[in-house]
């Protein structure tokens, strides 16, 4: 990348904290800029994740039959809520600016802070992501436009984005996520990630901006499902939002 093209991480942050958090930076603009861990993120109407957890926006029940109710609150109210609550211990204190600071900057650096700062801030990020992509579960529940044109340039087909995805779920040893990725070079990518890490971090192996996520830690899924991952996965591709999805997708 040419020199007069870089910027900073902070002259990077110095300049949109000055802006503040209404401050729309596009995706091909951060995809331009080298930062310290060459960091990139969402802009636009779609950057709807913040550093505190938000309402559910649906019933606990709403996605039954594939995730059953008892679990959606657990999840919700327990795993979910305690990832958001020791986010703003490890955010108080270690000192994180919250107001100049996106989640997403943070996650780019997370090497330069502490493990909870790292554990907690993944599980709050992969879960307010995971929440906005699901829905009730509906017939004929399928991608489209823009981001099927490239599904199909990627990956050959829908189907075989499926099932590339479904195989990365399932394989994924232990707790984590899988996740369909856009990267610096413009490509939709499948990859997985170890328990809340996600591909925005300096340290995961595949880097990119999260499309869409899927949380196979066995909290998600054993009260129904027990050992039986796959049959958790295959419930759950009825249940995307693609059109938040596709909206998201829009940013970058």
């Amino acid at each position: 990348m040419k020199k007069e093209n870089t910027m900073s991480r902070r002259h990077f942050i110095s300049n949109t904290g000055k802006a503040g958090l209404a401050t729309v930076l596009t995706v091909p603009a951060l995809l331009s800029m080298a930062a310290e861990e060459s960091s990139f993120a969402l802009g636009g109407d779609n950057n709807d994740i913040g550093w505190t957890q938000q309402p559910l926006g649906y019933d606990y029940k709403a996605i039954e039959p594939a995730i059953d109710a008892q679990t959606m609150e657990i999840h919700y109210t327990k795993h979910a809520a305690s990832y958001a609550k020791n986010l703003a211990e490890a955010v108080k204190a270690e000192q994180v600016n919250t107001s100049s600071m996106r989640i997403e900057q943070l996650l780019q650096n997370i090497s330069k802070y502490s493990a909870k700062m790292r554990n907690n801030a993944g599980g709050h990020y992969n879960h307010e992501l995971f929440w906005k992509t699901l829905k009730a579960p509906a017939e004929g529940n399928n991608v489209s436009g823009k981001l099927k044109d490239l599904i199909t340039r990627d990956f050959g087909s829908v189907e075989a984005f499926k099932n590339k995805f479904t195989e990365e779920a399932e394989t994924r040893f232990g707790s984590g996520w899988a996740w369909l990725i856009y990267t610096r070079d413009k490509k939709l990518i499948v990859s997985s990630t170890p328990n809340q890490d996600n591909p925005l971090m300096s340290v995961a192996d595949v880097k990119g901006l999260p499309v869409l996520g899927l949380d196979v830690w066995e909290h998600a899924y054993y009260l129904k499902y027990q050992n039986k991952r796959p049959e958790y996965i295959n419930a759950w591709w009825n249940t995307i939002n693609w059109d938040y999805v596709q909206k998201r997708f829009a940013q970058m």
